[in-house]
Parts: C-alpha cells; structure tokens; sequence
C-alpha cells in the first residue's frame, strides 16, 4: 500500500494537463479583455478594410 501512495505522489502526468488548461484558461481571459478593451477600434478598423475592399472588388467586375 505504501508503494502505491508513493507512486501516487510522485506520479506528474496529471500537472502537466493542468498547466496547460491553466494557460489557455488565462490567454482566453486575455483575448476576451483584449477584444473588450478595443472593440470598438477594431469594429471600425475592419469595416473601414472590408469597404475599401469592396470597392476595389466592384472596379475589377466593370
């Protein structure tokens, strides 16, 4: 019994999934606060992008 407590213990494959659920868990968290803090930059960033490109799009089909 004790052998398996001590193999219990010792046993690491566990952290390593955790660790890395921990690291994503913070870069979402990141991206979400990122996205939040500049949504409306980017909103006007893309729309002023896919404007311009439909223009573009429309003077290539005449």
């Amino acid at each position: 019994m004790k052998a398996i407590a001590k193999r219990f213990v010792a046993d690491e494959s566990g952290a390593t999934a955790i660790e890395y659920g921990l690291v994503a868990a913070m870069m979402g968290i990141a991206v979400v606060t990122i996205f939040k803090a500049f949504g409306s930059s980017l909103q006007t960033a893309f729309t002023t992008m896919g404007s311009a490109l439909q223009s573009k799009a429309s003077d290539i089909n005449k």
